[in-house]
């Protein structure tokens, strides 16, 4: 076990304590990431995000901050955005980069990938859904089935699967994205690629229950650790990290293959991903070294 130093504090930001929307949840979390830093040196403290908004000076205090368990920011997208730039004006030594968090946390980053040459599913952008959009989608893919969803959401919030003619009750009420639905995600599921440091650590797979389409453990998604990312989904991992062109500490690249089997990014979760240490074989142990040698520790 590494003996830690005085610049191994680092900050974990978690969500407001008082607030219970998440509170079965992460604090488990926070306890992998906590347990895998320990055994590095590295000393975790939690911090609740909403109360360092304005005011960074406790966040200063830190060699290292990591907004890993901020879940519920897209709850209040707009003081999350004040919070990036604040932590970004007073210089707050953020991993990822604050203006990486404002970025990555409007899924409209997935345009930009795509322009970039990144295979994302067919999307429609809207301010605010239409029947006229939904229906052109249906008619210009074919797709028995199409997914919605808010373009600032977080853990299948305000998602929904639509058929043709059901009504857009329940459908986002602002800025959202429209995607035909793949059922490939039941047949073979999401599957996630954790980096640390620029380096492939472990693949996790994740299917919905039968009947369901989402894959969130809330849903009773089932996971589990993949020995060997396919070359497919690998090769569409480096290209987005590639195409993303910025140093980070971590990334969690979600990805599901299409009926011919051609790899399409879901998401690359920059902000706060379950990195599922309980799926890691090595424990959370790259993660950890990627921490370190951010702080200057080494090895």
């Amino acid at each position: 076990m590494h003996t830690p130093a005085a610049d191994n504090r680092v900050a974990i930001l978690t969500p407001d304590p008082a607030d219970g929307t998440y509170a079965d949840a992460w604090p488990e979390v926070l306890e992998r990431l906590a347990n895998a830093l320990s055994v590095a040196g590295v000393v975790a403290t939690p911090i609740a995000w909403p109360a360092h908004v304005d005011d960074c000076a406790r966040l200063q205090e830190f060699a290292l901050v990591l907004p890993l368990l901020a879940w519920g920011y897209h709850l209040d997208h707009a003081r999350w955005l004040r919070a990036c730039r604040a932590w970004q004006d007073a210089g707050v030594a953020m991993a990822n980069p604050a203006d990486v968090l404002a970025w990555n946390s409007d899924k409209r980053y997935l345009e930009t990938l795509r322009e970039r040459g990144v295979a994302i599913p067919r999307t429609t952008w809207s301010d605010r859904i239409t029947r006229g959009q939904i229906d052109a989608m249906f008619d210009d893919t074919g797709a028995e089935s199409l997914i919605a969803k808010p373009t600032v959401s977080g853990g299948a919030w305000k998602t929904r699967r639509l058929r043709r003619g059901d009504a857009l009750d329940g459908t986002p009420d602002g800025g959202a994205m429209i995607q035909p639905y793949l059922p490939t995600i039941e047949t073979e599921g999401e599957t996630s690629l954790l980096y640390f440091g620029g380096r492939l650590s472990h693949v996790v797979n994740k299917r919905p229950v039968a009947g369901d389409f989402r894959i969130q453990l809330q849903f009773g998604g089932l996971y589990t650790a993949v020995p060997t990312p396919p070359p497919g989904a690998l090769a569409l991992a480096e290209q987005t990290l590639a195409a993303i062109d910025t140093p980070l500490l971590y990334a969690r690249i979600d990805m599901v293959p299409d009926a011919d089997g051609r790899w399409l990014l879901m998401e690359a979760e920059l902000i706060e991903p379950d990195f599922y240490l309980d799926h890691d074989p090595h424990a959370g142990a790259g993660f950890a070294q990627a921490v370190r040698t951010r702080l200057g520790a080494g090895p």
